[in-house]
């Protein structure tokens, strides 16, 4: 009787491991970046936390470089329900939800104050309403770059005349109106079919933050690089709002606290992965260039008016009312 009792006992106790076990609530989390991204690390970081604060009632797998789901399939995975949670940078929403470009107006929207305090601004709160709307539920602003890397091959993209007929690395026909502007061609994919897309030759050029120019070994097929103080990007972590509307308050109360820290921890590592990846690039055998003051006001009297026709046709008065909440994030 004795082994019927430790039995049952046993039994007892793997039933209730089993329950606990249960009882965490899966979330499967896609982004695009390797491993050595300083943005794919605050991602683990993001989870880790969510995981933390949640007692472990949510078990966060994250998958990235593409290995869940591919880049451009991340938005749909998501809104129908595929997977439960995605990274997305704010331009591969392209002709889906056009607002999304608003940070990508050329030398626009690039002050470190802004985008520090971005997460809990009217802006943000009004791109989150338009993100349920196309299905799915804003869970984090990742502040990415606001430094842009422009590579190329054999010689340097400094002057509006260097970019003639070069085939670059495009984000979206919004987004691109000011590259076509210059005289490129723009063709758009995501950061991670770059590389093999400039190995090839398919395209002359890269585009990219100054950070993945080298945590992606830009300077493997490359030799120039333009340091451009051209645009924001955010990666923004989006969930499946009916996954979502099933958890308990306190698991969305701790995604919402993970969703706050990992925002600053966002801008840090940005800063100080912008710092280092110019004399990273060098260090490669890259050649860098600083995009001078006389430069800038070349490139921004192509590109700011092209932009500005394609974004207010693609958005209308959505686009007008953002960038009004967008001016007063700084006020």
């Amino acid at each position: 009787m004795k082994y019927l009792a430790l039995s049952a006992g046993l039994a007892l106790g793997l039933v209730a491991t089993g329950t606990s076990a249960q009882a965490a609530t899966e979330m499967r989390c896609s982004h695009q970046l390797p491993p050595a991204h300083h943005i794919a690390q605050v991602i683990d970081r993001w989870a880790a936390e969510i995981e933390t604060l949640s007692n472990n009632e949510i078990d966060v797998q994250i998958f990235g470089a593409n290995s869940l789901v591919g880049a451009r399939e991340n938005i749909a995975s998501v809104a129908k329900g595929n997977i439960e949670c995605a990274f997305s940078i704010n331009p591969q929403w392209g002709r889906t939800l056009p607002i999304m470009n608003v940070t990508l107006k050329p030398y626009a929207v690039t002050d470190l104050e802004t985008l520090a305090a971005w997460p809990g601004s009217e802006a943000a709160a009004f791109l989150d309403e338009k993100l349920l709307e196309k299905g799915v539920k804003n869970a984090v602003w990742l502040f990415t770059t606001r430094m842009t890397a422009m590579t190329s091959q054999g010689s340097p993209l400094i002057n509006p005349e260097d970019f003639e007929g070069v085939k670059i690395r495009g984000l979206n026909p919004v987004a691109d109106a000011g590259l076509v502007a210059m005289g490129a061609a723009p063709s758009a994919m995501s950061g991670s079919k770059v590389y093999e897309a400039l190995s090839t030759g398919v395209i002359d050029a890269g585009m990219t933050d100054i950070a993945a120019a080298y945590s992606r070994k830009y300077f493997e097929v490359q030799d120039h690089v333009t340091v451009v103080p051209l645009f924001s990007v955010f990666f923004h972590g989006y969930l499946n709002p009916d996954w979502y509307n099933g958890l308990s308050d306190a698991q969305k109360s701790a995604i919402a606290d993970a969703g706050a820290k990992a925002a600053e921890w966002a801008v840090a590592a940005s800063e100080d992965a912008s710092a280092s990846a110019p004399d990273q690039l060098a260090e490669n055998g890259m050649k860098v260039h600083f995009q001078t003051e006389a430069e800038e006001a070349a490139w921004k009297a192509l590109m700011v008016p092209a932009f500005d026709k394609s974004f207010g046709d693609a958005t209308g008065e959505d686009g007008v009312t953002l960038l009004e909440l967008v001016g007063k994030i700084s006020n």
